[in-house]
């Protein structure tokens, strides 16, 4: 009697174990679905102001969460035909699966918090130099487009005030037309509207753009890492409940061979 009820809690936890796998695969498609789209909304969205970074960190970050992403779809249909099966050699690879996916996610979110920390003093070494010495320069098309996209959506005017403009390239040179900060710069955009730098007819924010591309960047890498942490400790949860269903499924077969 005793035999019998020890095996149908076998039994019991196997079939437990089991569902909680579905569930937790149906919650690692969504964790998928939630990193990949994360991975490509980092670089869809405003991508332009990628060109004004000197560092590929945050780059790199929302590639390895889309590919971790793409992972994770296979990965998942992969978890559901080995719990069905329930196979040793398919639970295994699953593991390892899991396992690897999960060092690409904390990698990324790593990656996110680590660049998270030297985002400001980036931006104040380079972006300055970037958008003074590069702007309408032959072959620097990327980087005026991202410019003049900059100043328009986050409505700022250079580096760290309008009078950055004073030290560039393009308006010491015949190009500007006797402009003193780029179109971009104004309130309206209009054909030479940049060769009035008054308050009422360009931006003039505190702490320039800089400030405004260090929060919209810093937003985003929060973003990234806590998908990128978060869904990898889904993933390390997975791990442990598929490693306790091959443990059940060692013991049944050890029990099935014994009886024979």
């Amino acid at each position: 009697m005793s035999v019998l009820y020890k095996d149908d809690q076998e039994d019991w936890g196997t079939v437990c174990l089991k569902y909680l796998l579905f569930v937790f695969n149906f919650l690692f498609w969504v964790g998928g679905a939630a990193v990949l789209g994360v991975g490509v909304w980092t670089l869809v969205e405003k991508s332009d102001y990628l060109s004004l970074l000197a560092s590929s960190t945050f780059t790199v970050s929302a590639y390895i969460l889309i590919l971790a992403g793409g992972l994770v779809v296979v990965t998942g249909f992969l978890g559901c035909c080995a719990v069905i099966r329930e196979q040793r050699s398919c639970l295994s690879t699953y593991f390892f699966c899991l396992l690897f996916i999960f060092l690409i996610e904390l990698v990324a979110g790593v990656l996110a918090y680590v660049y998270y920390q030297r985002l400001s003093e980036e931006l104040k070494q380079h972006l300055n130099q970037t958008m003074t010495e590069n702007y309408a320069e032959p072959g620097k098309e990327s980087i005026t487009i991202a410019v003049d996209r900059l100043q328009q959506d986050f409505k700022c005017c250079g580096s760290n005030n309008s009078h950055d403009w004073m030290q560039s390239v393009y308006i010491s040179s015949k190009l500007s037309d006797n402009r003193v900060v780029p179109d971009s710069c104004c309130k309206t955009v209009t054909l030479h509207c940049g060769r009035r730098d008054h308050p009422s007819n360009i931006y003039k924010v505190e702490g320039g753009c800089i400030t405004k591309l260090e929060q919209f960047l810093a937003d985003h890498l929060l973003v990234i890492g806590a998908v990128g942490i978060g869904v990898a400790c889904l993933q390390l949860a997975g791990a442990l409940l598929t490693a306790c269903f091959i443990y059940l499924l060692y013991k049944e077969e050890e029990e099935d061979f014994g009886a024979l």
